[in-house]
């Protein structure tokens, strides 16, 4: 599991593209400045680990590309030691970003081929999530609830009503919102029956599945 100083060159190359993408978030630029996003990804994608690109990760799933990941994560406002519920752990590199900003993450991952392999790599590269979860990702985590926010990695054709519920006051909830593609949605929660609601033109993800895990 290698890091080199090539690695490091060709992030760097990444943080002055997705400056020019409009990502202005120090934090987040930080972090995606640190973490190795090619150990996230199957050694035969390695070389192209640095491109902004998504790619897949087993299990019909994928890894979202570079602009997607700083994009959520800057709609988030991620502030340190906030406790973030993420819908979809995948690679595990959306919740190493989160946790690298300080966040204490909570994540939940429906494709147990991806659970066990997330939950083996994380710690390896020194990245301690406070709960990995197995689990379907529509029913948010009750007992760890509520979150100072919530982001949502596939796209969902609604915004599950357990999600909602399960947001703190003035919390914000990232999510790509359609069927074939999604428009990136923010939804901030204002009271107990209010969510002021934000769009962020279109993305593309895999689907948020009910049920299937």
């Amino acid at each position: 599991m290698k890091d080199t100083s090539k690695h490091q060159g060709l992030r760097n190359q990444l943080i002055a593209l997705l400056k020019e993408k409009g990502i202005i978030d120090k934090s987040v630029l930080i972090a995606i400045q640190k973490i190795p996003r090619h150990l996230f990804l199957n050694s035969s994608f390695e070389d192209y680990a640095y491109q902004d690109k998504a790619f897949p990760i087993g299990a019909g799933q994928t890894i979202s590309q570079p602009y997607t990941v700083a994009f959520q994560t800057q709609l988030l406002e991620v502030k340190k030691d906030q406790k973030i519920l993420e819908i979809g752990t995948g690679s595990g590199y959306q919740t190493a970003v989160l946790c690298l900003m300080g966040a204490k993450v909570y994540s939940v991952e429906r494709q147990n081929e991806l659970f066990k392999q997330t939950s083996v790599l994380l710690p390896k590269l020194g990245i301690r999530p406070k709960h990995l979860s197995f689990g379907d990702g529509y029913k948010g985590l009750l007992n760890h609830a509520p979150f100072d926010s919530i982001i949502v990695t596939a796209g969902a054709p609604i915004i599950p009503q357990t999600l909602m519920a399960q947001l703190k006051i003035g919390g914000r909830l990232v999510i790509p919102l359609g069927e074939e593609k999604q428009i990136m949605t923010l939804l901030i929660r204002k009271n107990e029956t209010q969510f002021e609601k934000h769009e962020f033109g279109d993305f593309k993800f895999v689907p948020l599945l009910e049920n299937k895990n």
